[in-house]
């Protein structure tokens, strides 16, 4: 990473996280996103924002209340005036306004602030005014795993709650088409999708093996593209080399998957939850299928992680400017 915009080499417990800096580095060789970051109207919200900026991953546009932002920013020893700020009156009206600035091209990407997911969301699937495409919504976590070689991706984990087989078309698509962004190598196979189950056997009592089978028969008609999938897996025959075997289970997929496919957002959010608090994992956000990216962060998160969303997004948004196939 470029030395002279001296990013975080944050750690957590002694770590290093090489993973996620070493995106912050490749969004770095880009031009800044244009971002409208929505109603940062917290200290943490306006603050990644600034540092997201200082490091180049995204241009910000403030949208929130002026003179709210005006005393965040002096409280917290802020400098916004490089920024281009929209006031707004409240926070409904912020995701409104900053739907309407993608809307009308002035920016590539959405940042969530200090409002809730529900209104910024709102905003982005109304019927006329929002920034829906064909393809379903939805949100991948890339979690970054001490020990683990490379980053995994978890979809869907927090915007589908419990998604039908047309969904998950959707959901899986929209994490390989993110995943071939990401990854640096090249070559058929590099993105390799275990859909999830309690087993690796397809059982009709169970109903999302049959959902994992039918995906995988999508792919060998052409229905989903960009990588090799299997399913159902159980978790540890997906990322394990050692349990794939012991199981017997033949798969390019089995034991290396990169992309995770939970059969619902519950499944989705505990694999998650248990990587952070137990594994010690990072987890960037970021949500897919709308007509730009859109930068999902908690308070909670640390800001490592909230700049490692904006560098996913980042990376996204230079995808775009050449090819309309990432949405």
């Amino acid at each position: 990473m470029p030395e002279t915009l001296d990013a975080p080499k944050a750690q957590a417990g002694g770590r290093k996280h090489e993973k996620f800096e070493h995106l912050l580095a490749r969004a770095q060789r880009h031009p800044p996103l244009v971002t409208a970051v929505v109603h940062p109207c917290d200290a943490v919200s306006l603050d990644s924002a600034v540092e997201a900026a200082r490091l180049r991953l995204i241009e910000p546009i403030l949208v929130g209340p002026a003179a709210r932002l005006a005393e965040l920013a002096a409280a917290a020893k802020l400098d916004i005036s490089p920024f281009e700020q929209v006031d707004s009156a409240h926070s409904h009206d912020s995701a409104a306004k900053a739907v309407e600035l993608v809307r009308a091209g002035r920016a590539e990407a959405l940042m969530k602030g200090s409002l809730h997911t529900d209104e910024l969301m709102g905003a982005v699937v109304a019927r006329d005014t929002g920034i829906r495409t064909e393809r379903r919504i939805s949100h991948c976590f890339i979690m970054d795993v001490p020990g683990h070689p490379s980053p995994l991706v978890v979809t869907d984990a927090a915007v589908n709650i419990n998604p039908t087989l047309e969904d998950k078309i959707h959901i899986v698509q929209n994490a390989i088409d993110m995943a071939l962004v990401l990854t640096e190598q090249k070559g058929e196979g590099v993105v390799k999708v275990a859909v999830l189950s309690a087993m690796e056997t397809v059982n009709p009592k169970v109903p999302s093996t049959l959902e994992a089978a039918a995906l995988c028969k999508m792919v060998d008609r052409g229905q989903i593209k960009g990588a090799l999938i299997d399913g159902p897996l159980a978790l540890d025959n997906a990322i394990s080399p050692e349990a794939a075997a012991i199981k017997g289970i033949v798969s390019p997929v089995a034991g290396h998957a990169n992309v995770l496919v939970v059969p619902d957002l519950e499944a989705g959010n505990m694999l998650a939850k248990c990587m952070s608090f137990l594994a010690d994992a990072d987890a960037a956000g970021i949500v897919l299928g709308a007509r730009v990216p859109i930068i999902l962060t908690s308070r909670a998160d640390a800001k490592l992680t909230r700049l490692a969303s904006c560098a996913v997004a980042s990376l996204l948004g230079a995808a775009r400017r050449t090819t309309a196939a990432i949405v």
